[in-house]
């Protein structure tokens, strides 16, 4: 227990004599450095809030103001016509200041007026032109004169070096849309799913809520709309993902892979080393704003960056009516796994955050650590991975006081958690194929009770080196995680590298303590808890059937030469691959971000449209070419025009969603509602967005891509695909299912995508076929920069 004693800032004794006092200097040294580091963060919030809470302008801009008023005042003129005099007149002030004095004080408040004027003007006209989204409906590379006259204003109006939270009083709130537009959007969506006699009973129950209770709701729907800043996500954070009680491992949780060619080093602590001081370093831009505000590509529209906000420190604890998020301004260390035990590491020694040399020696201890895992502690993760009920209630009872609350606490307010994994992942030379679907499997759901499934996210060592992460999804989306993943895979292989043995580069202090290892006192009740969650969950991970490949035969750059959208491309083939595995169509879900509003999550693009499933029948009906590109290009402008009405707030499903809330509130029941809510995604589909292209040289380093990340099936019998695109030849898909469903099969449904994927090719481009000059099974290459 030599890391208790160096706690302890000081020790008395009371002895006959008197109290004998003595005092740890090194502790309060830290204590003293650790006050310090606090006080900066404060101090760099603060500047932040200021800097923030008056953009578009700038701080010093007060003073120009002050300045240019009081110059003008010197010249003999008013310019406050008659303000500065009146505001002079009722100055509070003490007889004995003189005329000058409360002239200068009335025209320094009067500048200040002015200044905060300004400020809410320009903030306002900044709204007013972000709401403008017709820019985004117009042809690709045809920008009309309105368009630019209006990003000319939007640059103008963008003030110089914004934080990363600085537009976020700016930009618009999400519109509601017309009730009328949302159910004509719905039967559209789903005329090609159903036969005559069933839309003809859907439309009648979409023409009586349109005319009867959704115009009631809708009240309800716009009111919240002028109360809040968005109608959509605090519903939706708490009633899509909150309040299920069901596992959230695979049902909830997604994850990202490493590098899919190269591992930077094959030394465990040396790869979480440089991992893990990343991770701080962009927690550190974070905390000072320093990060740019994300934008869409190739525009200077700015995105909403709410979601960054919970990143780090974070945890979802659980209640058996709902979970709630926590999040903690602060913390110093992390909670780490390995073989059935948990420690904490503090990152931070003497207010400085460790070196990777210093983390990757003490990862080090704690691998070489021969302490076994105390009674009940080894399968512990099990409750975060089982239902939630069960946790909620265990949690509560076991967890609520004494040694166990203290060690669940190290956990809960971790920045995040670590696995120091036993087994080797990645893509291996013995097998590619099967091994990427394995570390896919072992990313997504582990050993079921060797991650911490509450925590915003996990970042997972395995012990040749290789990494992955798996987030809870209840505080943000993909891309979001994707942005700090992507910092950390660049940050780590080509800023911070490795020596020639291939461990971090630095020195270590030597007088580092020991990682703490967390004590638990478990029950045998809680023991059996333990064992049941553990049962939930093997059973719910042993189904899972996951398939992931690199698509290399052609990619972005081959698909634009045929004229297309790559997203509209891709999706078009998932529909005939559907059509092929199945023989029918579905209800497809793809998720379209709507940050281009405040705190804005996202939107259902419903891919399955009467354009695509002509064509893909056009096709299966073997119909000439001809015909069949031009109901290609009718289903791909089709698809393009639903993501952009999704993007801009005129969706369908967020809308009916909220109007179901509502209902549910009034305690009133909605036929339409309640089927439209019930209709099963059993092709649920997502881009995992390529976002830092700054970060990565994919020219000269054309090994260093990431194999992107995936998520579980939402259906019991339907897939889950998660698809990136990867510079210009390389297009990775990450695919999902159930064992359980006889009509489901991963692996073949990769099958029917590839040739999906050449079909389309052929038939738009005929002349354009390339050889594939990159093997699928490449083996791995392993290099230090």
């Amino acid at each position: 227990m030599a890391e208790a004693h160096q706690a302890v800032a000081f020790q008395f004794t009371v002895t006959p004599e008197g109290i004998d006092l003595q005092l740890s200097h090194q502790a309060l040294t830290e204590i003293y450095l650790s006050g310090v580091r606090s006080w900066k963060k404060r101090i760099i919030r603060l500047k932040n809030s200021v800097i923030t809470g008056v953009y578009p302008a700038s701080p010093s801009s007060w003073l120009f103001v002050v300045i240019a008023i009081l110059a003008t005042m010197y010249t003999r003129s008013d310019p406050s016509m008659g303000l500065i005099a009146k505001i002079q007149e009722h100055l509070p002030v003490s007889q004995s200041m003189s005329t000058q004095c409360q002239a200068l004080l009335s025209a320094v408040l009067f500048s200040t007026m002015l200044w905060l004027l300004l400020i809410f003007t320009m903030r306002l006209c900044l709204k007013q032109l972000l709401s403008y989204h017709r820019w985004i409906f117009e042809q690709h590379g045809k920008m009309s004169n309105t368009t630019k006259v209006w990003v000319a204003l939007v640059r103008i109006f963008s003030g110089r070096k914004p934080l990363l939270y600085s537009y976020q009083g700016s930009l618009p709130n999400l519109p509601v849309p017309v009730i009328k537009d949302t159910v004509k959007r719905y039967m559209e969506s789903v005329r090609p799913l159903m036969d005559d006699a069933e839309y003809e009973r859907m439309a009648k129950l979409a023409a009586d809520f349109e005319t009867g209770l959704g115009n009631r709701l809708q009240w309800y729907l716009k009111l919240k709309a002028l109360w809040s800043s968005n109608y959509v996500s605090d519903w939706w954070e708490e009633y899509v993902y909150l309040r299920g009680r069901g596992p959230i491992m695979v049902n909830s949780n997604y994850y990202g892979m490493d590098f899919l060619y190269v591992t930077p080093t094959p030394i465990q602590a040396a790869r979480a080393g440089n991992s893990i001081h990343a991770f701080f370093l962009y927690r550190q831009k974070l905390n000072r704003e320093e990060i740019k505000p994300t934008r869409i590509p190739g525009t200077v529209i700015p995105l909403c960056a709410a979601q960054y906000e919970r990143m780090f420190n974070t945890t979802r604890t659980p209640g058996e009516e709902t979970d709630t998020l926590q999040h903690w301004q602060d913390s110093d260390h992390i909670a780490v796994y390995h073989r059935g035990r948990y420690f904490r590491l503090k990152v931070y020694q003497a207010g400085r955050l460790l070196c990777p040399r210093e983390i990757e020696f003490q990862i080090q201890r704690i691998l070489d650590d021969p302490t076994p895992p105390s009674k009940g502690e080894a399968n512990l993760g099990a409750l975060t991975a089982g239902d939630r009920i069960p946790w909620a209630k265990a949690r509560t009872k076991y967890f609520s006081s004494g040694v166990n609350k203290r060690s669940l606490d190290c956990i809960e307010k971790a920045a995040f958690f670590v696995t120091l994994d036993d087994d080797e992942q990645g893509m291996r030379g013995d097998d590619p194929a099967a091994s990427l679907d394995n570390y896919a499997k072992s990313l997504l759901h582990g050993k079921c009770y060797d991650r911490w499934f509450d925590k915003s996210f996990s970042v997972v060592y395995f012990s040749n080196g290789k990494k992955g992460i798996n987030a809870e999804h209840a505080w943000a989306d993909g891309p979001v995680l994707s942005h700090v993943w992507e910092y950390t895979l660049a940050t780590d292989c080509f800023q911070l590298g490795y020596n020639a043995e291939g461990h971090c580069k630095g020195e270590v202090d030597s007088s580092l303590p020991r990682p703490q290892k967390l004590n638990w006192e478990i029950p045998p009740e809680c023991e059996e808890q333990i064992s049941q969650s553990l049962a939930v969950a093997r059973a719910l991970a042993d189904d899972v059937d996951m398939h992931v490949f690199a698509f290399r035969d052609f990619g972005k750059g081959k698909i634009k030469k045929c004229r297309v959208s790559p997203d509209a491309f891709i999706q078009i083939a998932l529909q005939m691959a559907y059509y092929r595995d199945q023989g029918t169509f579905c209800l497809t879900y793809e998720s379209s971000m709507t940050r281009l509003f405040r705190e804005g999550r996202t939107e259902t693009v419903r891919s399955c449209t009467n354009e695509t499933t002509a064509f893909v029948r056009a096709v299966e009906g073997g119909e000439a070419a001809d015909v069949c590109r031009r109901l290609f290009r009718t289903a791909s402008e089709r698809h393009q025009h639903l993501n952009r009405m999704a993007a801009t707030g005129a969706g369908i499903d967020r809308h009916l969603f909220c109007l179901y809330v509502v209902s549910k509130y009034l305690g009133v029941e909605s036929p339409f509602l309640k089927e439209v809510l019930s209709e099963p995604w059993r092709l649920s589909t997502s881009q995992i967005p390529f976002q830092q292209l700054a970060l990565f040289d994919i020219i000269r380093y054309p090994e260093y891509v990431s194999c992107g990340g995936g998520f579980g099936p939402v259906a019991d019998d339907g897939y889950g695909v998660a698809y990136s695109i990867l510079g210009e030849n390389m297009i990775n898909f990450h695919i999902s299912c159930k064992h359980s469903c006889p009509d489901t099969d991963a692996h073949r449904f990769g099958d029917r995508i590839r040739k999906a994927f050449h079909d389309l090719v052929d038939l738009l481009g005929p002349n354009q076929k390339e050889p594939n000059n990159t093997e699928e099974r490449r083996p791995e290459v392993k290099k230090n920069l």
